[in-house]
């Protein structure tokens, strides 16, 4: 083999596939211990090979763990009933299987019932003994192997360049198998670390109600629970997208994207607004209902910047970059405050407030003018209801014309510092 050519051939796999060329010479090697082990070697064997980065050179052994009887069963020959037929010849009585079956029980005439699952717990929790891939503690110590359990004997082999086709074959299944799943691994690696960011990703095709997104190296699903309500998506489409979570198949890693995840507003305002990665602003809550309406709430962290100014941009292009990128979603953005009646009165913008009355259990009784009320209230409720989210309080709003509150209502009014303290 030219080993020139074959690290060419190396180095175009990792570039193709994203891959490192360690991984890919591990996979190489793998592949060329399974094919050895199919043309030279025996069943339950364990070969393992090396290539020389240097000289090319291919050394293959084969190993055996140091085990006792603590962490594998060795059944004991069960003798026949005469006049009754084996099945298997008497030499391959410990040809044992490498696996134990959950079926699985000693076999011994008149054994106690107790005992007998007794036995069966002890003999699942550890491996069948094989004499090709095991060596017990005692056996190692007679040959004077310093070596203790768990430790691997390397034993050589004959070294081979050769192989046959169906061995040849076998190598190539093994690679391309190994290949793949470090193709997964390798985009479950990257996603995984993504989660909880933003990716930019074309629609790709529409599956029933999941939009399927090509997203760089792998697909993302965009199921109809994380997308915006009324929203339509077109084959060849590119959106902004929030990385859910990364889950794990049989199939591969299937990464789970949303639209309507609060913090892709956050995460969308990061890219227009270069003070919050500088820290000078920081976003303290999030308000959202997807698709209709959104409250921000900021504070800044530095003298000097005006933090809605900052949010909002020149002419309002920041806050209309993101407002594009949600299909025009409306966005308020209001000032955070420690003071909680403060707060609470930006939350209710653009409605206008004459008082805040802060009331036992996080609640909190609004007065705003006659003509204010239906604005501090929002369509069906939305302002109140986002605000109330926003802040954390539980918001009650009446007109400074109704009626008052009975007298014990008003009696269990606190200040803002007593409430804070509960």
């Amino acid at each position: 083999m030219d080993f020139q050519s074959f690290l060419s051939a190396i180095t175009q796999i990792t570039e193709e596939k994203g891959l490192s060329q360690e991984r890919v010479l591990e996979t190489v090697e793998h592949a060329l211990a399974s094919a050895y082990k199919k043309e030279y070697g025996k069943k339950g064997q364990l070969i393992k090979a090396k290539i020389d980065a240097k000289s090319g050179k291919v050394n293959f052994w084969r190993t055996k763990t140091v085990v006792d009887d603590t962490v594998v069963y060795i059944p004991e020959p069960v003798e026949p009933i005469e006049g009754e037929a084996t099945e298997e010849p008497e030499e391959e009585k410990y040809a044992f299987d490498f696996e134990i079956k959950e079926s699985y029980r000693p076999t011994e005439v008149e054994l106690h019932e107790e005992e007998a699952a007794h036995m069966g717990e002890e003999v699942q929790r550890r491996v069948r003994y094989n004499p090709e891939r095991h060596i017990l503690v005692e056996e190692a110590e007679e040959q004077k192997l310093k070596l203790k359990v768990g430790d691997e004997q390397v034993i050589p082999v004959e070294q081979k360049e050769d192989f046959g086709r169906i061995a040849a074959q076998t190598a190539k299944q093994v690679i391309l198998q190994k290949i793949r799943e470090a193709e997964k691994e390798a985009v479950l690696e990257e996603y995984k670390s993504k989660e909880g960011e933003i990716v930019s990703g074309i629609v790709q095709r529409i599956e029933g109600p999941n939009i399927y997104f090509d997203i760089g190296k792998s697909l993302g699903v965009l199921p109809k629970e994380e997308q915006i309500r009324g929203e339509f998506y077109k084959e060849g489409q590119r959106l902004k997208l929030y990385v859910l979570r990364v889950d794990t198949t049989p199939k591969g890693p299937i990464i789970l994207l949303s639209r309507i995840y609060p913090k892709l507003i956050s995460k969308l305002f990061e890219l227009e607004v270069p003070e919050i990665s500088g820290n000078q602003i920081e976003i303290k809550s999030i308000a959202r209902e997807p698709g209709s309406r959104t409250k921000i709430a900021v504070v800044s962290m530095a003298d000097g910047v005006d933090p809605i100014g900052a949010m909002v941009g020149q002419r309002g292009v920041r806050v209309s970059a993101v407002i594009s990128e949600l299909g025009g979603e409306k966005i308020d953005i209001i000032e955070y405050s420690d003071n909680t009646a403060k707060f609470i009165t930006n939350a209710l913008s653009p409605a206008k407030v004459i008082d805040v009355k802060v009331l036992p259990k996080n609640t909190a009784l609004v007065i705003v003018p006659a003509d204010q009320l239906s604005l501090a209230i929002g369509k069906d409720g939305q302002n109140v209801r986002l605000a109330a989210k926003l802040t954390g309080w539980k918001i009650d709003v009446k007109s400074d014309q109704e009626p008052e509150r009975p007298l014990e209502i008003e009696e269990e009014e606190v200040s803002e510092e007593e409430a804070a303290a509960e």
